[in-house]
């Protein structure tokens, strides 16, 4: 194991009667992808905005660059970079001004300032389009903008609050290209994210549902770990009667749609003779059906069906 650039200790926050996050343990090695995954309204924001010292702890505490963030939030705030979900940028500035304003929170002067400004013009590929009103760039570039403006202090732990959304896929894959760059830079990297796939970049995934961590490990451990039943991928017609016909079914674990497909968890050594001929029965056809590794997807519904039934 590495050294820890952030260590989480039984942290809680309520807001009144409601748990937003409830009780959780983590380590976050120096160098690392770390992502933070769960659906909308599951945790995550109110997690990171803890770790930035922007929010006290109800209980328990976390020590991120070795400083406290309810003892030393200021000191955290110094040593961090932090992008949020709205890209952290002022639409009625341009590009340029941002730069300069974030460079003066920073207290970046000189010729350390004219190195970081140009760097971040290289990386948001603004050159030329440095005076552009920000609110006027597209999604792709303006993201690029806020991380380089996020990170022109250089700082070695860097938080993400779902810094892909409302992009592109093709923004989407450039943007990951630059938060792998910068952990091979040796940053820290603290994503959070709702899209599944983008944790398959990540070195380690944790992930949280209703304020609970409810698994982690690298994305190849929670596909082999935590489902303990086949997994297979059917294509037929309508697929919604199909998954509520074999949703009832005892030797059937799962079933979930996937795209246009079905997928099915089951431990049933004769699964596609069971399924052709429930379908069958059913009047539905069956166009492929074949085994497959379960995805991250499959792994979170499985773990989130699992804590609904603990949680009763």
């Amino acid at each position: 194991m590495g050294e820890s650039a952030i260590t989480v200790k039984n942290l809680t926050r309520r807001f009144g009667d409601f748990t937003a996050v409830n009780n959780i343990n983590f380590e976050v090695e120096k160098g690392e992808i770390f992502g933070f995954l769960g659906a909308n309204g599951a945790g995550k924001s109110t997690t990171i905005r803890m770790l930035c010292g922007i929010l006290s702890s109800t209980s328990g505490t976390a020590e991120v660059g070795g400083y406290d963030i309810n003892e030393e939030p200021e000191m955290v705030k110094k040593h961090i970079g932090y992008m949020s979900q709205k890209f952290s940028l002022y639409e009625d500035l341009t590009a340029a001004q941002n730069i300069e304003f974030y460079a003066g929170v920073y207290g970046l002067e000189n010729s350390h300032f004219d190195e970081r400004y140009r760097w971040v013009i290289d990386m948001a590929g603004l050159s030329g389009r440095e005076h552009s009103l920000t609110g006027e760039l597209p999604g792709g570039w303006k993201q690029r903008l806020a991380l380089g403006c996020a990170i022109l202090h250089e700082p070695e732990i860097v938080f993400l609050d779902e810094p892909t959304g409302g992009v592109d896929p093709i923004s989407r894959r450039g943007f990951w290209d630059l938060i792998n760059d910068l952990s091979d830079k040796g940053h820290t990297i603290f994503v959070t994210t709702h899209y599944l796939d983008e944790a398959e970049y990540c070195n380690t995934i944790m992930l949280i549902h209703a304020g609970n961590i409810v698994a982690g490990g690298s994305p190849q451990e929670l596909k082999t770990d935590y489902i303990e039943y086949s997994m297979y991928e059917l294509e037929c017609d309508n697929v919604i009667d199909a998954m509520e016909s074999l949703r009832t079914k005892n030797w059937v674990e799962d079933v979930s749609v996937f795209g246009t497909s079905l997928h099915i968890g089951t431990n049933e050594e004769e699964a596609e003779r069971k399924v052709r001929e429930e379908l069958s029965d059913a009047g539905i056809e069956v166009r492929r059906f074949e085994r497959i590794i379960p995805s991250l997807e499959d792994v979170f519904v499985h773990l989130v069906q699992e804590d609904k039934r603990i949680s009763r």
